[in-house]
């Protein structure tokens, strides 16, 4: 949180070379390590419009991938306050911490994949909270950033404390533990 690249908007991939393939490599294996469910390039540092995904769900099934230059439509999110057991969602831009936050449920993303195929992505729940969090990342939206009055207080309290929200401040997965 603070960094710049974190906070505006990331460029378009016009190129899928070796470079955006080991950057993509490097982008599971640390979304692996941290661990987390999505990872995007601007949370590594690299402002380009690329996120990768792993989620695997309570029967086992494995969902995994990575989306180049996504578009994202959405349904509106139910109108009211999220639910706060069921809503919840972390970051590891801002890691430790979760807060309520209302998402669409029903979401459709396209893109390209790793070798230049089209990617097309329809989820709802869980899977649809993820791609739009890591969408937003894409935009130099962190989730706090949408976070209610209350929590969003909340949430700056923290990142003071922590003193997070200036450039260069940075969290390694697996080897920096974090302060409560």
């Amino acid at each position: 949180m603070g960094d710049p690249v974190l906070h505006a908007p990331a460029d378009h991939v016009d190129d899928i070379t070796d470079d955006i393939r080991g950057l993509v490599a490097d982008m599971f294996e640390t979304m692996d390590k941290a661990p987390g469910v999505g990872l995007a390039a601007p949370q590594v540092g690299v402002s380009l419009r690329i996120y990768t995904y792993s989620y695997q769900d309570d029967d086992g099934a494995p969902w995994r991938g990575v989306v180049i230059n996504p578009v994202l439509w959405m349904t509106p999110p139910a109108p009211g306050d999220p639910d706060p057991d069921e809503e919840s969602e972390g970051c590891l831009s801002f890691p430790g911490e979760r807060f309520p936050l209302r998402r669409s449920d029903r979401v459709l993303v396209t893109g390209v994949g790793i070798e230049g195929e089209p990617v097309r992505i329809e989820v709802d729940g869980w899977r649809a909270r993820i791609m739009q969090h890591e969408f937003d990342h894409l935009d130099g939206i962190l989730y706090v950033d949408r976070l209610g009055d209350s929590d969003w207080k909340t949430a700056q309290k923290i990142a003071r404390k922590r003193g997070w929200g200036r450039p260069g401040e940075s969290w390694l997965p697996g080897r920096d533990d974090l302060e409560g």
